[in-house]
């Protein structure tokens, strides 16, 4: 029995028998086996490097709290302050992607990481949530009986993201924020002739970055001709599957994870495939699965061109953030340093993930009548 009543009127009692209750249970179960395995796979590299066993458990567990009850906070917000707190964010970002290039930390040849009080922030993972949000705002202008050029505006604001995101250079994010876009842009009704041309520009683009970036160029060899460069990650990964098996080698007894740089980020995937066998991994995907399609159905059902707009712009750049890791971590695609949502290491992935999918709970939330 709820301790909530259904006659209650209260923000909290209109909440949660408003909110996708099954969102938020599975979003809150992938959170939980993202600590279980980030405690399974990161003393090890924790002591490489190092510092103590436990400081990778340490710090993710102590941001899962307030990310949690960041998400629960937006997801209490109409439409209306939806659309406000993208706006405010997704400015403050864009000037947090510019200080990035000028003070940021150079790591691997890129330049991601801003240092604040002590802290390290990936401004990045933060703008696509916002972007989504903002993008849908203006592709939806017009049916919304906004007197402004939204086409225009949302064209300009993807160039400029696009061109922050390459100038770090993040090739990944940059196909995560262009896959949000030209998805919204179908969906507010693209024209078939433009459909064919962005397909043409996205195929030449991928052969573009592949000359321009030597990041890619390589990853993409190694992709194609494994005895071209190193693929140790990627063997070891392949190997930790293997031991794994249908049920797994039981939690702590995974040896990739000693060998694996990457085992608590990237490649945590291989972790959960060793200790808790192919059953687990195959859990974790219809988790994924189960969030995607409950939003899409969630939001289509929904008159509201932006609800539906926004929504499916947040579910995009979830989902194809999950398939990229588990794609890449499988070895089938090139690898690309992108985390497995809920679940990966990472203070930034982890905060903009929660504030990416408050909003998708927020708008997805059963309502009568249109914008509030």
């Amino acid at each position: 029995m709820t301790p909530i009543a259904r006659d209650d009127t209260s923000i909290l009692g209109r909440w949660w028998w408003t909110v996708d209750r099954w969102t938020l249970l599975c979003v809150c179960l992938l959170t939980a086996f993202g600590l279980l395995l980030t405690a399974a796979a990161s003393p090890p590299v924790a002591e490489r490097i190092g510092l103590d066993s436990l400081y990778f458990v340490r710090r993710q567990a102590f941001l899962i709290i307030p990310a949690l009850a960041l998400l629960v906070s937006i997801s209490l917000l109409e439409p209306r302050s939806i659309r406000r707190l993208a706006a405010i964010a997704f400015l403050g970002i864009i000037g947090l992607l510019v200080l990035t290039l000028i003070f940021g930390q150079e790591i691997k040849g890129s330049q991601r990481w801003l240092s604040l009080a002590g802290f390290s922030l990936q401004p990045s993972e933060f703008v696509k949530p916002a972007f989504a949000v903002v993008a849908a705002w203006m592709f939806s202008a017009r049916r919304l009986g906004e007197d402004i050029p939204g086409y225009q505006i949302s064209g300009a604001l993807y160039l400029l993201v696009l061109g922050l995101l390459l100038a770090q250079p993040d090739v990944g994010q940059a196909i995560v924020v262009s896959a949000i876009w030209f998805t919204q842009w179908f969906l507010a009704g693209l024209s078939a002739t433009w459909v064919g041309l962005l397909v043409v520009l996205g195929l030449t683009a991928m052969v573009s970055a592949y000359f321009i970036f030597p990041h890619v160029a390589s990853r993409i060899d190694r992709f194609l001709d494994p005895a071209s460069g190193d693929s140790y990650q990627m063997d070891r990964a392949m190997e930790a599957f293997m031991n794994g098996g249908l049920f797994g080698r039981g939690p702590g007894e995974g040896t990739a994870k000693a060998y694996l740089p990457d085992a608590h980020s990237d490649f945590i995937l291989a972790v959960a495939g060793e200790e808790f066998g192919l059953l687990a991994c195959l859990i974790l995907v219809a988790l994924f699965v189960f969030i995607v399609l409950r939003g899409l159905t969630r939001a289509l059902e929904d008159k509201n061109l932006f609800i539906v707009l926004a929504s499916a712009g947040l579910l995009v750049q979830f989902a194809l953030q999950a398939i990229i890791n588990m794609a890449s971590t499988v070895n089938l695609m090139p690898t690309k340093g992108m985390t497995l949502p809920f679940i990966s290491y990472g203070g930034s992935s982890l905060v903009a993930l929660a504030f990416g999918m408050g909003m998708l709970l927020a708008l997805t939330r059963r309502r009568v009548g249109g914008i509030e």
